[in-house]
């Protein structure tokens, strides 16, 4: 945890001792009256917190027998920037396993994808789809954590959909531009941007040289969509799907990568083809 995050309405409130963050803050940071940390506010300002009162004190239990640490922490946050802006690139991944899902979310939230579009596929595994993962605030806890790895305030919107063709359809008529994305290079949703279909099974190119050929010649790109598919790949239908949309079909080298590696290496190559990782 490299920031403390908070949300609007945490600010100026007392931290019990329990919460997380103040277990991390007292037993790994060994923090005291007086002494700041890392803070931030959810889809806002990055700053510094000191804290300016510890209230600890020992209760016991009915019977006598048991006591218990309760207290609380009070702190001052002083906003010192916007936070570490998303960058205009949207994921969309064929919904994996649900332990690779959460190492997928907290890497593509530390990465600062604006978006991550989980979606069915025609191979992939339909019971990871009712996962306790996916039906829950798990996922956005997921992504919160890559975000305080990461020290950044700003969380990628995360969606899900019940087949590639709807998540197309979703991806086409929405605005390009979301909360903190960044506005040097993602300024309206009339702006053109790459589309790239991941497939080791007849790619035109490699992602690479996709990249180093189309971004930074054409002025009028405002980002890019990339498309990963489920640990068994994409049918031909939809790849033809994918193409008749506007995808190329590109590839990363011969190797077969997991979801969640491939994930994670497109966003790498493509956010440092953008200029995002100098």
């Amino acid at each position: 945890m490299n920031i403390c995050l908070f949300k609007p309405e945490e600010i100026g409130k007392p931290l019990d001792i329990k919460d997380e963050r103040a277990v991390h803050l007292l037993k790994i940071l060994h923090k005291g009256e007086g002494d700041s940390f890392a803070a931030g506010i959810i889809g806002g300002k990055a700053g510094r917190a000191t804290i300016t009162r510890l209230d600890l004190h020992e209760e016991k239990s009915a019977d006598g027998r048991k006591s218990f640490k309760k207290g609380t922490i009070s702190f001052d946050f002083v906003g010192e920037s916007d936070g570490k802006l998303l960058y205009p690139l949207k994921m969309i991944v064929g919904f994996p396993r649900p332990i690779q899902l959460k190492r997928l979310l907290r890497d593509m939230a530390g990465l600062g994808v604006c978006e991550i579009h989980l979606t069915a596929t025609e191979l992939g595994e339909k019971s990871y789809l009712q996962s306790d993962l996916a039906r829950s605030d798990s996922g956005y806890g997921m992504l919160l954590e890559g975000c305080e790895q990461a020290a950044s305030t700003h969380i990628p919107k995360l969606f899900m959909h019940d087949s590639l063709a709807k998540c197309l359809d979703f991806l086409e008529n929405a605005d390009f531009c979301v909360g903190g994305a960044s506005s040097a290079s993602a300024s309206s949703a009339s702006g053109k941007f790459l589309k790239a279909a991941l497939d080791n099974v007849g790619a035109s190119e490699s992602l690479v040289s996709f990249m180093a050929r189309n971004w930074g010649q054409n002025k009028a790109l405002c980002g890019a969509l990339a498309a990963i598919g489920s640990e068994r790949g994409w049918t031909q239908g939809e790849r033809a799907l994918l193409e008749e949309r506007g995808y190329s079909r590109l590839c990363m080298g011969s190797r077969v990568l997991r979801t969640e590696t491939a994930a994670t290496v497109a966003a790498s190559l493509i956010l440092g083809a953008m200029g995002f990782l100098n």
